[in-house]
């Protein structure tokens, strides 16, 4: 009876030392689990989206329409009344060289809202050209931003003016 109880104990002793494996066994397996991405954050885009119209703001005014169509994606499309789209950085570059040597000299780009993904986000925007400190066009536009290598570049940019057309006869 004695070496029955022994055995007993024996038994119960390794289940015990069994259970406590199992279970450090268990919390190792959950910690070796990656990390879970952080979520997307529309308001950090939104932020980053404002800071890149800031960078195209300063290169526009300081006349590098080359540093401007670099915040296109390769194959981005910047699209106005009264042309077909604009589509690549060498066209952008071309355009935007056009807008500078207008006398235009002066842009300043509002966010209104945006929307969208970790790899797409669409603004709203309200934009002001300017000559001279003297506003020529206001507007509104929209812009589809695409997220390549971690930063944010248009994709698509389309705009149109609040101001009345002028009639041809």
């Amino acid at each position: 009876m004695k070496k029955h109880i022994e055995l007993i104990r024996y038994v119960a002793i390794l289940l015990c030392c069994m259970a406590v494996m199992t279970g450090c066994k268990n919390q190792t397996e959950q910690s070796e689990e990656p990390a879970a991405e952080p979520a997307f954050d529309l308001a950090t885009a939104k932020t980053e989206i404002i800071a890149a119209n800031d960078v195209f703001e300063q290169r526009f005014m300081a006349k590098d329409s080359a540093g401007v169509a670099n915040l296109y994606t390769t194959d981005g499309k910047f699209m106005m009344t009264g042309s077909p789209s604009i589509v690549g950085r060498e066209a952008i570059t071309s355009v935007m060289s056009g807008f500078i040597n207008s006398g235009v000299n002066g842009l300043e780009l509002t966010t209104i809202e945006v929307w969208g993904t970790e790899d797409l986000v669409t603004e709203e925007g309200e934009y002001t050209l300017s000559a001279d400190d003297t506003p020529i066009d206001h507007g509104k536009y929209l812009v589809l931003w695409k997220r390549v290598d971690g930063q944010w570049l248009l994709c698509r940019d389309i705009f149109n003016s609040n101001m009345p057309q002028e009639q041809t006869e």
